[in-house]
């Protein structure tokens, strides 16, 4: 499966690379567009759960870096004021 880091910047400023393992994140986020923080929230969980349940179609188990950075959004997003996360860039 064709893995894939996507950078984004928190409505504080800071800046993260975040991961997935497959290219599913494309279907729910664009680079160049801001979401509202409790959407961008949902578009990363729907992608990364899909992207986990493929790995697990695959090759039987889910991918635990896609929900370990599931956490790690949610985690990040919890200590954030309103506002929106930008996605910056996709690399392949």
């Amino acid at each position: 499966m064709p893995e894939m880091r996507f950078r984004i910047r928190w409505p504080d400023g800071r800046r993260e690379t975040c991961y997935s393992p497959s290219l599913v994140i494309k279907d729910h986020l664009a680079v160049g567009q801001d979401y509202p923080l409790d959407d961008f929230l949902a578009r990363s969980r729907t992608a990364l759960e899909t992207a986990s349940e493929r790995v697990r179609e695959r090759y039987g188990f889910p991918c635990g870096r896609a929900l370990a950075q599931l956490a790690r959004i949610e985690e990040a997003a919890a200590r954030q004021e309103p506002g929106t996360v930008h996605v910056e860039a996709f690399e392949e």
